[in-house]
């Protein structure tokens, strides 16, 4: 059964599973679904076309699914969609999509949004990442899984990060940051890989030995990128790792912080 406290405000029409915890003066709007073993704490507004899945925690005085921060937004019907497992600590904020951007923003599952973070219109965040304190995505953002960006970090709308890298707190991020790599700075520049990362996640000596090639071809031989790609598909092993740094930076459409 739903467990509500008699002071919070839940829509009829909203659709909450088992075990859902719905604590003081919460308000859930008429699109919230809410999956099995999810506990919303005091204070929290949920509103829009917003799905949650199972065993998330959101802390008190968070702001889910309300309107995208977008003058371009004219009130169409947009998702907010979060998988299961997430932490989503105070003063967050986190809207859906717009038109101009598929009309759905989604964030995957075991993430931590630490307190006054912001998940902009139309962001994509994996899996297993971080969102340290004031961490601000602007709109379009894609995070892959296993980042973390620091504390009052800022990213620039349509920015890419790639998987398995790191942002530098304070760090003001223009361009995209290329998959296991550590970046920081106004505005941010390559300071090598994420290498507690990688030993954090079981990477072997082989793995990172790969990784590491790839980095110094990609980004310090002075190459062009497309023979810089070329160069590490004749000298370096074609590990996962490998090939998703190079399907990145060929990807980019921002540009490549160096």
């Amino acid at each position: 059964m739903v467990r509500q406290h008699p002071t919070a405000v839940v829509d009829p029409a909203a659709e909450l599973d088992d075990r859902v915890e719905v604590g003081p003066y919460s308000v859930i709007g008429p699109g919230a679904r809410i999956g099995k073993g999810t506990r919303i704490r005091s204070h929290v507004v949920i509103e829009g076309n917003t799905t949650i899945g199972r065993d998330n925690v959101i802390f008190q005085f968070s702001t889910v699914g309300s309107s995208p921060q977008d003058l371009k937004y004219k009130g169409e019907d947009s998702q907010l969609i979060i998988g299961d497992g997430n932490t989503i600590r105070e003063f967050a904020s986190l809207n859906p999509g717009t038109a101009g951007g598929g009309r759905v923003t989604r964030i995957g599952q075991r993430n931590l949004l630490m307190m006054q973070s912001h998940v902009a219109h139309d962001c994509h965040i994996g899996d297993d990442s971080i969102l340290a304190n004031g961490a601000m995505l602007g709109g379009h953002v894609v995070i892959g899984d296993r980042v973390i960006i620091g504390a009052l970090v800022g990213v620039h709308q349509f920015v890419a990060i790639g998987s398995g890298a790191i942002v530098g707190a304070g760090s003001m991020v223009s361009k995209d940051v290329p998959p296991y790599c550590h970046a920081t700075g106004d505005r941010v520049r390559l300071r090598g890989l994420n290498l507690e990362g990688l030993r954090r996640q079981g990477f072997d000596k082989a793995r990172v030995e790969a990784i590491r090639q790839t980095y110094r071809i990609l980004f310090q031989s002075r190459l062009r990128l497309k023979d810089a790609v070329q160069r590490v598909c004749r000298e370096v092993p074609r590990t996962f790792e490998v090939e998703q740094m190079i399907e990145f930076v060929e990807s980019s459409q921002r540009g490549i912080c160096r």
